[in-house]
């Protein structure tokens, strides 16, 4: 029975193109649609059900780890289809959990809207290269599209730590090895000490969650190799003090020289619904120029934003100026705009500004065109 209900889930959730399947007791299955929760129109789920739904899918080891820890994490292969990443939990005494869709088919970084600045960084030959954004802002997707685009143009050796792996890349130009935590290597700082034995060019770190996997990643990049990492943080001015305040204070000059010279470039994105339908990303972009380094090594970090607003001729944008361009070209709302804005009244203030401007440019082109006829 459970089998069946699943198989049928995961088909409809495929084919509605849905990012999440959520299953909890009390409730039918619901579905996030473009980032709205919709509820399916089947039965209530009873405690046996969501039981019955865990164990078609989760794998011996993560019903145990259920048990003992409460919660588990796993991916797996929807046939051809597309991938899963679930997390198990237990919730009131009851199983609980959540599917995550990871489509098989990879978008390029053009597809995704990804400037074209990230494409050369992610082609240095060293360096730490951040990106980040709340939970569910793409940062995977973003991630997976970088090292597919490595893939197929470089001959690289590409060596993936995460938990749980997420896209599957297929050895194309560059050879490919992906650890996952927990099933291939106990952890993410470990996994990163022994790839430096593994002669790799690319180190991605699914994520940089701790002291020790963060000052693994910072030495790894410093050693000559690019190293991809992921964080959740808002804004590149809040990544860069969100790594240096992981140390304890006595480290923390040491971090700030350190990350000055490994630091190239910091990514934060958030997601839209597009008024058209589907989703769109804005990126926050942070490129590490001789200038920037001096900020992060002089503990002036306050100052970055203003490097990255007169940074435009390096690929800087920050996330406020791309969310008003996208908003200008009508692809999203005002409304959910001023949601994800890190300075919503400023930018409320320059829409105003913008309107009035439009305004006053229709008057005067009136005004010329009443002259023209007189």
């Amino acid at each position: 029975m459970a089998t069946v209900l699943i198989d049928k889930l995961l088909h409809a959730c495929i084919k509605q193109g849905a990012s999440d399947i959520h299953i909890t007791v009390g409730q039918p299955p619901v579905f996030r649609l473009h980032g709205r929760m919709r509820k399916l129109e089947t039965k209530v789920l009873d405690g046996e059900d969501t039981v019955s739904l865990m164990k078609s899918i989760a794998p011996e080891r993560c019903q145990r780890e259920l048990q003992e820890n409460g919660s588990s994490d796993f991916g797996f292969a929807f046939g051809e289809l597309a991938r899963f990443r679930v997390s198990i939990y237990k919730q009131r005494g009851n199983v609980a959990m959540v599917l995550r869709q990871i489509p098989n088919n990879m978008l390029t970084p053009e597809q995704l809207g990804l400037p074209e600045v990230c494409v050369k960084l992610s082609l240095r030959p060293r360096g730490l290269f951040l990106v980040t954004g709340p939970t569910g802002s793409g940062k995977s997707t973003t991630l997976a599209s970088l090292i597919n685009y490595l893939n197929e143009n470089v001959d690289h050796h590409i060596i993936t730590i995460e938990d749980p792996i997420e896209f599957y890349h297929y050895h194309k130009k560059s050879t490919v090895n992906q650890r996952e935590v927990g099933v291939d290597v106990p952890s993410f700082a470990e996994a990163i000490r022994r790839a430096l034995r593994q002669d790799p060019d690319v180190i991605l770190v699914g994520e940089m969650r701790d002291l020790e996997t963060i000052e693994a990643a910072i030495t790894a990049a410093e050693t000559g190799h690019i190293v991809f990492g992921t964080l959740h943080t808002n804004s590149a001015q809040g990544t860069v003090n969100r790594v240096i305040d992981a140390f304890p204070g006595n480290l923390q000059d040491q971090i700030r020289t350190q990350l000055a010279s490994s630091l190239i470039g910091v990514v934060a994105q958030t997601l839209l619904p597009r008024i058209a339908g589907g989703r769109i990303a804005a990126y926050e972009i942070l490129v590490v120029t001789s200038a920037v380094a001096n900020l992060i090594r002089e503990n002036k970090t306050f100052r970055i934003n203003s490097a990255i607003q007169t940074g435009a001729k390096f690929g800087m944008q920050l996330l406020d100026d791309h969310l008003f361009r996208l908003w200008q070209q009508e692809i999203v709302t005002l409304e959910d705009v001023l949601a994800k804005a890190h300075r919503p009244d400023d930018l409320a203030k320059r829409v105003v500004q913008y309107r009035r401007g439009i305004a006053a440019g229709t008057e005067e082109e009136e005004e010329q065109e009443a002259a023209a006829e007189d």
